[in-house]
């Protein structure tokens, strides 16, 4: 009996068209060909090829395609040196017509990968290179600003040094650096980000000293989105039409990107409105890994990563012209936590937003069961409340709100929140057991009235299903950044939370909660009027906020509120 060549790997090298040498694994699959080819681009080291989320490129290779995963420049064993995002349009460009050349190739290219190997098919894509056929960008931030680095304005401060003091370590040990690399290295597996002790906790000494050519510093400088150093990293994809899966999570902190990119892409008002097919798949996951446990929580057999089958269908209809039959099949896939089943959707879902105003006794601070979400449109006027209420919120920059799970933090994922949610600087409003199921999908946002005598102030917002026991786990989550200039009377201030799909039972309820400071996913504002970036902790002030509701106030939570899907039979 006859036994199949495996899949063999070997190591390649391109020259770019600046002479930089870039070295790649190729796998290339058993038989004789020809083949297309599957290309990931990352700044990781070649072995490692993404394997935290997909399988490994022998499997990929196994299916009939050759496989390179290839180090970026100054990464990995490639020539020259990184910068971010700097050199990938034109590196990712001749990396294709490489690739389409290559003995056995087809010609035909596609690209996958997630985060930033998501990215660099955004950029070498921007070149409409003839070869590129399809694409498949993961947790991808389209807008690097809003999308990555800031959120509403705040830095994302333990996601970002975390990223940072990462590739520094890896700079560090490219170089040979042994003492940067053991700094960088320790301060990596330190159970508390940013490291404790500094005087300006959003720039660390370690950086400074052992990278002091990090990205990382710009993203601290540049904190305005409308400078020319953020709009020059944005991806011109003005005359790009390629068929793009796009796969993103509820807990990943690049979802807003995922759905920037998808909704610009594919919406028949947007400007970049593609003809090719674009489908968008949206799973219960963080930025990793891809599984049915994220977080505290089991989201069930349905929730283990269908990505890699998908996107070999996927390519398989792009690059070998086989229909997968997944163009038969509805554009958008949200998996429904709760329901813990994926449901199919003919667009992104856009309901008209059902409202829940916030009412309280003035005591949601202390007490939790003093602050209400009512539903609106079923709210009685002979109990609707008519005068105004505030609720005091008092930021103490000594012990702020500690982040925990949601998209923000590290590890991403729902956890059980109640013990923040009793903290005085914490309000919290919820609503009654609910007496039927309750389906969301889609956008959250909040518009909340808020006055204060400190200059600047921040507000984040955390919407949890709450349990008959008392536990209560993130849904969504929401942060916003007001600075002087953005500062009103009362507002209403708009926080949008990350979008979400899933189902409460009856029985359970939601729960809002509110503070000033999530720390350290974010920065804290000082109160001083200047941004958290530069602020020392020496001048940090405490902070009073009056949070308004009221008939002539009325904060209110907008939710994608949808009839319960229908079960399919068993």
């Amino acid at each position: 009996m006859a036994t199949q060549t495996p899949v063999t790997r070997t190591t390649v090298s391109m020259t770019t068209r600046d002479g930089t040498r870039l070295d790649a694994d190729l796998y290339r699959p058993p038989g004789p060909g020809p083949f297309p080819v599957l290309l990931m681009r990352q700044p990781y080291g070649r072995a490692i090829a993404s394997t935290v989320v997909y399988a490994h490129p022998r499997w990929y290779a196994a299916q009939g395609y050759i496989v390179i995963i290839q180090d970026v420049r100054g990464r990995g064993s490639s020539e020259g040196d990184f910068q971010l995002f700097a050199s990938e349009t034109n590196d990712g460009e001749d990396s294709i017509y490489w690739a389409a050349a290559l003995p056995d190739s087809s010609g035909s290219v596609g690209m996958y990968g997630f985060s930033y190997q998501g990215m660099t098919q955004l950029y070498a894509a921007s070149r409409s290179p003839e070869p590129l056929k399809a694409l498949c960008p993961a947790m991808v931030a389209y807008d690097l600003y809003c999308d990555w680095a800031y959120e509403g304005g705040a830095f994302c401060l333990q996601a970002s040094l975390a990223w940072a003091i990462q590739i520094a370590a890896e700079t560090a040990r490219i170089r040979g650096d042994a003492t940067a690399y053991a700094a960088l290295r320790a301060a990596a597996l330190a159970p508390s980000q940013p490291p404790p002790g500094e005087e300006r906790p959003s720039q660390p000494a370690l950086l400074t000293q052992f990278a002091p050519e990090s990205f990382y510093h710009d993203w601290v400088e540049q904190s305005s989105g409308d400078q020319a150093y953020w709009q020059s990293l944005v991806p011109n994809l003005t005359d790009v039409d390629l068929p793009m899966l796009h796969i993103g999570g509820w807990f990943d902190p690049y979802l807003r990107g995922t759905l920037n990119l998808y909704q610009r892409v594919a919406s028949p008002d947007s400007p970049l409105q593609m003809q090719s097919p674009q489908h968008l798949w949206v799973g219960p996951w963080g930025h990793l890994p891809w599984g049915r446990r994220v977080g505290a929580l089991d989201f069930g057999p349905a929730a283990v990563s269908p990505i890699d089958r998908l996107q070999v269908r996927w390519f398989d209809h792009f690059l070998k012209g086989e229909d997968r039959g997944l163009l038969g099949q509805q554009p958008v896939s949200l998996f429904e936590m709760g329901g813990n089943a994926w449901r199919s959707h003919p667009t992104w879902p856009t309901p008209a937003p059902q409202v829940y105003e916030l009412f309280s006794n003035g005591f949601a601070a202390l007490d939790e069961g003093a602050g209400e979400l009512r539903q609106a449109a079923i709210a009685q006027p002979a109990i609707a409340q008519t005068a105004m209420i505030e609720d005091i919120l008092v930021h103490d920059p000594w012990r702020p709100v500690p982040s925990l799970g949601g998209h923000a933090a590290w590890p991403n994922g729902p956890v059980e929140r109640s013990a923040i949610e009793a903290r005085s600087d914490v309000l919290t409003y919820s609503t009654a057991p609910l007496g039927a199921e309750l389906t969301l999908a889609g956008a959250i946002a909040l518009e909340v009235y808020c006055e204060t005598e400190a200059p600047s102030f921040d507000l984040c917002a955390v919407l949890s299903e709450l349990r008959p026991d008392g536990s209560s786990f993130h849904l969504s989550q929401g942060y916003l950044h007001i600075a002087p200039a953005d500062k009103q009377s009362a507002g209403p201030y708009r926080i949008e939370l990350q979008a979400t799909c899933c189902t409460i039972p009856p029985g359970h309820g939601l729960r809002l909660s509110l503070s000033a400071a999530c720390f350290p996913a974010y920065g804290v504002n000082p109160g001083t009027g200047q941004h958290p970036n530069v602020a020392s902790q020496l001048e940090q002030q405490v902070i009073t906020l009056r949070i308004l509701s009221g008939s002539d106030r009325p904060s209110r939570l907008l939710l994608p509120q949808h009839l319960p899907v229908p079960r399919p039979s068993s």
